[in-house]
């Protein structure tokens, strides 16, 4: 990932007033900001209020994941390399779009987000810690922003445990252990139209790139 610039413009949006993307620059500020509380239960088939297929719900894509995870002779057989990440397709339910992946010590994903798929994903070796934000960001016309303060979220996810997630999440998982590998099982519903990658320094969030299926298969 591409390193923050290292001037940031004093007059930065925040997470609670950038513009709309339908309507930036010229319209007030639409707010975007944190739940009061828990997030709703996400449990609705992706596309069915849209009339079209349904896919597998999110509940779904989490028992597939877990399910996965146990397969001891699956996760063994992948590759592992000290210096990088590595990543088998699998096949997910449901048309989805699922993948093993091996974590050195030390090694993770950066910020990101996953458009408008939903997904899930669980530890199955090792342990993984993942940092979100508890904000839904606007999907486009903005370049840098500043995120207001209590959107940061953290969970340790160690084997055996995963968790699943709506539209547009944006988070960055690591592996923190200084020896130890990680492999995890994820799956996302629709498969993957595009992943957006941040940097961040403090509470600005900037946007690097824009990463579509050819970058990663």
């Amino acid at each position: 990932m591409s390193s923050p610039s290292s001037a940031v413009s004093p007059a930065l949006p925040t997470a609670a007033s950038v513009p709309s993307p339908a309507t930036a620059p010229t319209t007030p500020a639409r707010a975007v900001s944190a739940p009061a509380g828990p997030a709703p239960a996400v449990s609705a088939r992706v596309g069915s209020a849209r009339g079209v297929s349904a896919g597998p719900t999110v509940a779904e894509l989490l028992d597939f994941v877990r399910r996965t995870a146990e397969d001891t002779a699956l996760i063994a057989s992948l590759p592992l390399d000290p210096e990088g990440r590595t990543w088998v397709r699998l096949e997910g339910p449901g048309g989805s779009e699922a993948w093993l992946i091996g974590w050195p010590p030390g090694t993770g994903t950066g910020w990101h987000d996953h458009a408008d798929s939903v997904g899930a994903f669980t530890t199955a070796s090792g342990t993984l810690k993942e940092h979100s934000l508890a904000v839904r960001l606007p999907t486009d016309g903005w370049k840098t922003l500043e995120l207001n303060d209590g959107v940061d979220r953290e969970r340790e996810l160690a084997a055996g445990q995963g968790r699943a997630f709506g539209q547009n999440h944006v988070h960055e998982v690591l592996n923190e252990s200084g020896s130890a590998h990680a492999v995890s099982v994820h799956a996302y519903y629709p498969p993957l139209p595009r992943i957006r990658r941040f940097s961040r320094t403090g509470a600005v969030l900037r946007l690097e790139q824009t990463e579509v299926p050819e970058d990663w298969q």
